[in-house]
């Protein structure tokens, strides 16, 4: 029975897990939008004909967020809080025979590129001439940017590919013309993204062409930053760090995930590369780019990993003094190479051997942002919270890595979206404090 009065064609839109499902939203947002449809990002204002979930089926943890919140939904449709509720995203491609079967009170479920049926289903039209055209989900000064979609790789733990399917590269010119809309906007950072950047044009170009797209995104007026995401190590093009030192607008940054370093579990994740060549990989990136900042994500506990081998991950970790580095438990996924072998690795101990490898960044980390106190860094400042204005250097992305607080007292004042340039005065594990100087 219904209790309130919900506003007919409005659409509220739930995104869950990375910034490619993102970046779907948006694009669908843009499209409803175009509809006539009134739409908000996770609104709360709780009046919302229709919701869409965006979900993600990466990893357990992720998995079952999204389940929670596909059933706390339609648990809102029951009680008459919304009318309409649909599934889109990763999750649904992966699994929707087995969510209709389990959850048949969603009125739709829709793959990952099913974007013209969800409209359809919706009575809204495709609007073609706004491929390209998003509503932003994140501040209006910077958006994530997806320059391909798929994966080719085959990483024996990832279910990617089977979500998203094979890798296809946007075409150079379209690219440039999307980076023309958003800098028109006021979008000053871009930060590349796909599942793999280096697999860039392979597809379509016949070759490796991130070097040369990356060229043509820094000379797009008004956009300052371009951050590179997701950086594959076998096969990487080197050429894409001249581009970074001849161009002032590309990052020196370079988020490069690379899962291990022990050759017995880089030969079972089928990742294409050895210790040494990943190491020499490293060394050469450093070489190439003096400064750069490099951020890597590692897996803990993948099946038949020994304590030798995370023992070689925690030593490989404490010398390469990465600037930026993550860790994920290991997540056994069905339809896998991985999933053939024995989840061997009980979760308390992959929980200890993630928590031992980020104790050890956390030290590094600490010692990195002292040797920055004394200098002046161009900062970004992405918001106000509390008694501080957030931002980043170039050293830093949104969400996952060091921010820069500057205390917001009468003499101080950091516009949201604009440049600053900031003295540090003191930092911690990883955070940095400091204060604008002209």
């Amino acid at each position: 029975m219904k209790t309130k009065t919900l506003k007919k064609n409005k659409v509220n839109v739930v995104t869950l897990g990375c910034s490619k499902n993102l970046v779907d939203s948006e694009v669908l947002m843009g499209q409803l939008k175009a509809n006539k449809f009134e739409v908000e990002h996770e609104g709360t204002s709780d009046d919302h004909q229709i919701v869409i979930i965006n979900t993600c089926g990466f990893v357990d943890k992720a998995k079952q967020e999204s389940i929670d919140t596909i059933l706390r939904y339609v648990e809102a449709k029951k009680e008459g809080a919304v009318e309409k509720v649909y599934v889109t995203g990763c999750l649904s491609e992966r699994y929707k025979k087995d969510l209709e079967k389990e959850i048949p009170e969603v009125d739709a479920y829709f793959g990952t590129r099913e974007l013209p049926k969800i409209l359809k289903t919706l009575k809204a039209d495709y609007k073609h001439e706004l491929v390209g055209e998003r509503l932003l989900t994140t501040p209006q000064h910077y958006a994530y940017f997806k320059i391909s979609e798929g994966c080719d790789r085959p990483c024996s733990f990832c279910a990617i590919p089977l979500m998203r399917g094979k890798h296809v590269s946007v075409e150079k010119d379209e690219l440039v013309n999307r980076a023309k809309i958003l800098a028109a906007k006021g979008t000053k950072e871009l930060l590349l993204i796909a599942q793999d950047l280096t697999y860039y044009g392979l597809d379509i170009y016949k070759k490796r062409e991130l070097a040369n797209l990356v060229d043509k995104l820094s000379d797009v007026e008004g956009i300052d930053w371009l951050r590179l995401h997701y950086a594959f190590p076998s096969g990487f093009p080197m050429e894409v760090l001249d581009v970074m030192r001849a161009k002032a607008t590309v990052c020196n940054y370079l988020d490069m995930p690379l899962q291990h370093i022990s050759d017995n579990m880089l030969t079972s994740m089928r990742r294409g590369i050895t210790k040494q060549k990943t190491i020499d990989l490293v060394n050469k990136i450093r070489d190439k780019v003096p400064g750069i900042a490099m951020r890597t994500t590692l897996i803990a506990g993948y099946p038949g990993e020994t304590e030798k081998d995370h023992e070689e991950m925690l030593k490989w970790v404490e010398e390469s003094k990465f600037e930026r580095l993550g860790i994920f438990t290991y997540s056994h996924e069905e339809n896998t190479h991985a999933h053939l072998l024995k989840d061997d690795v009980s979760e308390k101990t992959k929980r200890k051997r993630a928590d031992a490898v980020m104790a050890v960044q956390q030290e590094i980390s600490y010692k990195l942002n002292q040797q920055k106190v004394g200098i002046t860094y161009k900062v970004l400042f992405d918001r106000k919270e509390g008694e501080y204005f957030i931002g980043r250097t170039e050293f830093d992305s949104p969400d996952v890595d060091n921010e820069v607080l500057v205390k917001a007292d009468g003499d101080t004042f950091a516009r949201i979206g604009d440049f600053a340039n900031v003295k540090i005065t003191s930092a911690m594990d990883f955070d940095l404090y400091g204060e604008i100087v002209a």
